[in-house]
């Protein structure tokens, strides 16, 4: 989507919104109680899961875990991050394909389970990002601060973290006008403090039930939980930072966004972020046979299933123009 483009949500009743990267006016105010409240429990929400990971090296070394709970983390983290990158992403944000009522109420729930705010919220930022990507207005670029190595330094900080702790927020009814007029999607965010609790209760609760034991439910929730989560958390940031800075550039895009293979799999396909920038309605980011895109598998296998239709597939006439020159 282009700094110009029209948030046209296809299938909704909402009239579509012009985002026009000409107006400063894209973030709302909060009250300072508000703002310190969430800051609070934004910081409580990354550091836990961080120590959490920090402590995985002496519990491996005591051989805390167990396949259950391999099992367990890697289905959370598949069922969450799909959710996000396939959900939030790809069709909430960007509308890359259409789907029935049931799926897309199942899709807005799994992206909040990744604990990576309301959907609402995520889309809104996300929107906001590609109409000033890598530009004054961008909420998470790393050249922020300009191209110095210091400069750069705390770019990446800012991109990866550090714009999560902003006081004002992207205006809503600006970029996410058709999710405000979705009644299913407006209760799913107003629960999203009910879907991470499922998110971060459930592994524990399965681990406990399946191991026979309080010890089997403590290292699920380790796991499976918290450490699912950090890994989680920190790949999607690594979308906004690293992927901004690092990578190859095969096609033209107006901002710096590059691929960055070695995140292709724990990304679900979202690090073929160059791609994505110059064609941001696709469904499918990894173009190449080569290029591991599980969002794209999974959107496909719905296809089949009649899940989903209406899907925005590459077009290569297309991506052959939009090949940037060598």
């Amino acid at each position: 989507m282009t700094a110009t483009d029209t948030v046209n949500p296809r299938g909704a009743t909402a009239p579509a919104t012009r985002v026009d990267a000409s107006t400063r006016h894209t973030v709302t105010p909060r009250s300072a109680l508000k703002a310190r409240g969430e800051q609070i429990t934004l910081a409580m929400v990354i550091i836990v899961p961080l120590a959490a990971l920090a402590a995985t090296v002496p519990l491996l070394w005591d051989r805390w875990i167990s396949p259950r709970d391999v099992i367990l983390a890697v289905v959370m983290y598949a069922i969450t991050g799909h959710g996000v990158t396939v959900g939030f992403h790809r069709y909430f944000t960007h509308r890359g394909f259409r789907t029935s009522r049931p799926i897309r109420i199942a899709l807005a729930i799994a992206g909040s389970m990744a604990i990576e705010g309301p959907a609402i919220r995520w889309v809104a930022d996300h929107r906001r990002h590609h109409a000033f990507s890598d530009r004054d207005g961008d909420p998470h670029s790393p050249w922020r601060y300009g191209p110095g190595f210091r400069a750069l330094t705390k770019g990446l900080w800012h991109a990866h973290i550090g714009w999560l702790f902003d006081i004002e927020q992207t205006d809503q009814r600006r970029y996410a006008p058709d999710l405000l007029d979705d009644t299913d999607i407006v209760r799913v965010s107003r629960l999203f403090g009910l879907w991470a609790t499922v998110s971060l209760a459930a592994p524990a609760l399965i681990g406990g039930l399946w191991g026979g034991s309080f010890e089997a439910a403590v290292q699920a929730f380790f796991w499976a939980s918290l450490v699912r989560v950090c890994v989680l958390h920190h790949v999607t940031w690594s979308t906004n930072s690293i992927c901004h800075v690092a990578g190859k550039h095969p096609y033209r895009s107006r901002d710096r966004s590059g691929n960055v293979w070695p995140l292709a799999i724990l990304s679900m396909g979202e690090s073929w972020h160059n791609l994505h920038h110059a064609e941001p309605t696709l469904a499918r980011h990894g173009v190449k046979p080569w290029q591991v895109d599980s969002s794209f598998y999974l959107i496909k296998l719905m296809e089949t299933l009649h899940l989903v239709h209406d899907v925005r597939w590459p077009d290569p006439q297309r991506l052959r123009a939009k090949l940037a020159p060598k």
